[in-house]
């Protein structure tokens, strides 16, 4: 009689929860960032910031006060480039639309006392010639009549730049210029209502996030930032064109064991000298930004001294592994299917993913972040996501400073069982 009357009880509980059909969900509190200084005591380098990261996952590899805001010049037009770019892919420019400068933006290309390729009032220029000159040769009327063109205005095409950035998570970003000159330096086109002082302001890990960005959805990019020299022709005038990234082959910092293909210099006496570089290592690229070198004039290498000590450093303290879609790791194949027809379906990555493993003699390492899924679950689908370990250490990365994280796929679909295999289960004791 006992057990009769335990199994009734069983089955009134069993009902009553079946009729319940409410699922809840909560967010864990954002976890203040750990990647300002992230390996920092392991490298000293001479720059007021600088960081390190994969350009696929952004997974960091090193940080010095890579969250503080600083100057970032010409940098800048890396977003520039990014929203013509975009507005190529809209639709809204072509490569060989022509358009001519105004009387602010001519006066602005012809100062001697800025790196520039010099634009003439009445002159036609194609859209390809402005971001080539903008990439290369840093030109700042360049840069500025590509932002002319998209907005109307210097003043509308800084508030995409600020809208944009704030897309990609970047809050702290201070825009006023589409070249990085102080605001001032503009003149008629100087944003209105702000000190003619301002310059444009980001921190590292932020530069980091826009050369990520631009890498991730226009990585052709790099057939212009590679360019060492190339001629801007204008009517029967020619300028020889050199670019600013002294790493590149051919120009006076290049180290054949380093193959840099990009991206952008800046300099102004407030920034010092800065340089957002990246490069293809063994199949996984990096990017690197350094902010604040030394700076005793133009001829002053310290900004490509520093990158030069970072990445030589990176590639001694980091193996790139490259994980291919699919590939399932020990101790997290399978995540447990409640109420599915199989109790357990195998996983594997979602995506190729490159994994920068510390020389340390610990393997990587992955867990899964959730280990159960209720059915049913299809062939494909993101059912968790794997969190990545060298030994003890978490890797981490721009937007999981917690634990880098790679989506997990399952491997085989798992149909959900009727009301009836429930019941069995629940009463033989099967989960």
């Amino acid at each position: 009689m006992k057990k009769q009357f335990h199994f009734k009880r069983k089955l009134t509980v069993l009902l009553a929860a079946v009729s319940l059909a409410a699922a809840t969900g909560f967010s864990a509190p954002v976890q203040a960032s750990s990647l300002n200084t992230y390996k920092q005591d392991q490298l000293q380098l001479n720059v007021k910031s600088a960081i390190a990261i994969d350009s696929q996952t952004g997974q960091v590899l090193y940080a010095k006060d890579a969250e503080k805001t600083l100057p970032i010049a010409s940098m800048t037009k890396l977003v520039t480039v990014y929203l013509t770019l975009n507005a190529i892919k809209n639709h809204k420019l072509t490569w060989d639309q022509k358009v001519q400068p105004t009387k602010a933006i001519v006066k602005v290309a012809n100062n001697p006392d800025y790196s520039n390729v010099p634009l003439k009032m009445g002159h036609s220029y194609t859209i390809k010639q402005l971001y080539q000159a903008t990439l290369i040769e840093s030109a700042n009327g360049a840069a500025m009549l590509l932002g002319q063109t998209i907005a109307g205005s210097q003043k509308n095409f800084v508030n995409l730049m600020r809208e944009q950035v704030k897309k990609w998570g970047i809050n702290d970003a201070q825009l006023y210029t589409a070249c990085g000159l102080p605001n001032g330096s503009l003149g008629k086109d100087a944003y209105p209502g702000v000190s003619k002082d301002a310059e444009n302001t980001m921190s590292a890990k932020d530069m980091a996030i826009v050369g990520q960005k631009l890498l991730d959805d226009f990585p052709f990019v790099l057939n212009t930032t590679k360019i060492a020299h190339l001629t801007f022709k204008d009517g029967n005038s020619k300028t020889k064109m050199a670019n600013f990234n002294w790493m590149l082959k051919g120009l006076s910092q290049y180290d054949p064991s380093l193959q840099v293909d990009g991206l952008k210099t800046g300099t102004t006496d407030a920034a010092g000298a800065c340089f957002i570089g990246t490069i293809n290592h063994r199949g996984g690229r990096i990017i690197t930004v350094v902010m604040g070198a030394r700076h005793r004039d133009g001829t002053d290498p310290a900004r490509f001294e520093q990158t030069k000590k970072l990445m030589h450093w990176l590639f001694s303290k980091y193996q790139p592994v490259i994980l291919q879609k699919g590939l399932t790791f020990k101790h997290a194949r399978t995540i447990h299917v409640t109420d599915g027809k199989n109790l357990e379906t195998n996983v594997g990555l979602k995506q190729a993913t490159t994994i920068w493993n510390p020389v340390d003699g610990q393997a990587v390492s992955a867990s899964l972040t959730k280990k159960t899924i209720n059915a049913p679950i299809k062939k494909g689908q993101t059912v968790s996501e794997f969190k990545f370990k060298s030994g003890n250490e978490k890797l981490v990365s721009l937007t999981q400073p917690k634990g880098m994280q790679a989506q997990a796929k399952a491997l085989s679909g798992n149909e959900q069982i009727n009301i009836f295999v429930k019941i069995w289960r629940w009463l033989t004791g099967v989960k």
